[in-house]
C-alpha cells in the first residue's frame, strides 16, 4: 500500500491519532513504545516545518523591507 505524501496537516493529524490511542490505554508496551517514536520523528518533522515557514516569512519582510528602502532611496535622488 502506497504511503500518502507527508505534509504539515497529514503529520498532526498522525500525532493526533498517536495522542487518542494512547490516552485511551488500550496500547500495549511495544505498541506503545513504537507509537512514542513515530510520534517523535512527526513532531521533529512538524518543528522543521514550522521553521522552514518562519525562515521563509523573514526572509519575505527582508525583501520588502529591501524594497521599501530601494523605493524611499529612489524617491529622494533628485
Amino acid at each position: 500500500m502506497e504511503q500518502p505524501e507527508r505534509t504539515y496537516e497529514t503529520a498532526t493529524a498522525r500525532l493526533a491519532a498517536i495522542i487518542e490511542r494512547l490516552d485511551s490505554g488500550q496500547a500495549g508496551l511495544r505498541e506503545t513504545l513504537d507509537l512514542v517514536r513515530e510520534g517523535r520523528t512527526l513532531v521533529e518533522y512538524c518543528a522543521g516545518e514550522l521553521d522552514a515557514v518562519g525562515r521563509g516569512l523573514e526572509e519575505l519582510r527582508l525583501d520588502d523591507l529591501v524594497a521599501r528602502l530601494e523605493a524611499g532611496e529612489a524617491a529622494t535622488r533628485p
